[in-house]
Formats: structure tokens, sequence, C-alpha cells
């Protein structure tokens, strides 16, 4: 049976990808944010995981205000990166896993998630640079990947519980699957971040850390905020969070948080890294 071994949450924003592009890792500017991510590139290197789940939010790629997919899901045997405007580098497709990925569609539809199904789909910064920051050492990708878009850009967007039951689901499905692998599941985005409005460079730093300390031992309480609690505690793209909650409603296990990293700022965003393990 599959195991989910994990979840993972970190920042996606594009300018982290135009660092990485440049070798900005050790400015002054960068390196207290890159600092934070050996200790989970050694647990993944150590724990070997065979599939990756990324969570994220399309920024207009493959979506956009005229057809917004409440949550979407890839089942395809790869998934081509493209350029979105922001100069980063096109890089290689990134390896599908069809038959895991129809094998999780099938079971979210049973439990009443109602999925948009991609067959075809192109990926942002949202999707490759959280896999820049875990493996962007290795030549190749050494994980799978299964792209599981939510809408946090056109309202109403899919609310806190609802995210965390999705997790909740997918974490159902994830370990019903008959075959012995092991999987990792990443929650991307956030944490408090406006970019623009009155309220343009808003950062809530205390309510970035409760979020990452809640999350580990008290989701269920997280869950309970609505959509207009997220904006006004985290700016109009705080919403991003929800994608951390369906990381961790996922985890069946007893959670363990391994490591954690927290920097601003960041291209004007509270920049989170948690690391969580799912023990049996």
């Amino acid at each position: 049976m599959a195991r989910i071994i994990g979840g993972i949450s970190t920042s996606h924003i594009p300018a982290i990808g135009g660092a990485i592009a440049n070798n900005l890792q050790q400015d002054p500017y960068w390196k207290p944010f890159f600092d934070g991510y050996p200790p989970v590139r050694k647990w993944l290197d150590e724990m070997q995981p065979d599939v990756a789940v990324v969570i994220y939010n399309d920024h207009g790629l493959n979506f956009f205000l005229n057809k917004m997919p409440t949550f979407a899901i890839g089942a395809a045997a790869e998934y081509q990166n493209a350029d979105e405007g922001w100069g980063l580098k096109t890089l290689p497709p990134f390896p599908g896993d069809p038959q895991f990925s129809w094998h999780l569609i099938e079971s979210l539809v049973n439990d009443e998630f109602d999925m948009t199904i991609c067959q075809e789909m192109t990926v942002d910064h949202g999707f490759v640079v959280p896999l820049q920051l875990l493996w962007g050492d290795k030549k190749t990708l050494p994980v799978r990947t299964v792209p599981l878009e939510v809408n946090t850009v056109q309202h109403p967007l899919p609310s806190p519980a609802r995210c965390y039951k999705l997790g909740k689901a997918l974490g159902k499905a994830i370990e019903s699957y008959p075959e012995d692998i092991k999987v990792v599941v990443l929650g991307t985005g956030g944490l408090s971040h406006q970019l623009d409005g009155k309220r343009a460079g808003f950062i809530n730093k205390k309510f970035d850390l409760m979020c990452m300390e809640k999350i580990v031992s008290e989701p269920e309480a997280l869950a309970r905020y609505s959509i207009h609690d997220l904006v006004e505690n985290a700016g109009t793209q705080g919403p991003e969070f929800i994608q951390w909650l369906i990381m961790r409603g996922a985890l069946t296990g007893n959670v363990r948080k391994v490591h954690s990293n927290y920097h601003i700022p960041i291209s004007n965003t509270g920049a989170g890294l948690l690391l969580l393990e799912n023990a049996a």
C-alpha cells in the first residue's frame, strides 16, 4: 500500500526562481531564506519519496478568470513548464504518474469532491519553485509529480474548512493506492502578503507564526477561519494558506515537526517553511 511519509509547506513566489537562476543563494538578502532548506533536502534524501503531490495555485498560465476551477488535478504523463511573464527560465517537463493520478481522482470524486481533470496541464512558478527549492541540486527530478491546483484568485474561494476536508480525502485516497510507494505532500504559497491596494506590502508576522504553530497540533482551529478572516489577517493573497491546510489534512498519522523556518522580507511576503513527518 502507498504510504504518506510527510508533508512540506513552502512559499512559491517567482522571485525565488529568479534568485536560483542567478545563483543568489548566498546573497545577504536571500541567504536567511535559502539557509532554511538544507535540513529538508537532507530529510528527502534519507526518505526517498517516489511521488510528490504538489498543492498550488495557478497564476494565469493554465487557468484564468474566464475559466477558474475550484479544484483541478493533473492526470498526465508529464507537465510542461511555460513562460508566465516573470522572465524565469523555462524548465524541462516534470514527470507525472497517470495511474496514481487516476486512482486519486476516482477516490476524491467518490468522496464528493468534483475535481477538474486535466490530461494536459501547464505548470507555473506555484508548482515549479517548490520543486526547485527541494530538489534543485539534482540533475533530474527524483520524484514523479501530481499537481493539485486550488483557486485562490477568483472569488468565491473554497473555505479553509472545505480545504482541510479535501486534505483528509486526499490522504485517504493516497493510502488506499495498492502499490508500495512513498508519497510526500507539498502545500505551497503564502504566508501573509498583499500585492496591491492600500495595504500593499502588508505582512503579519505574528499571525504567520501562529499559523505555523497551530497547523502542527491544532489544524481544526485554523480550519474554522473564513476566507475573509484570512484576507483581514494575512492580506489579499493570504488565502493561499488554504493549500497548507490541504497538506496538513492529508497527513493521517502522528505528526511530528522536523524543521521550520520563517523569514521576511522576501518580495513582500512572509516566507514560511515547515517539514512534518507522518509517523504510523
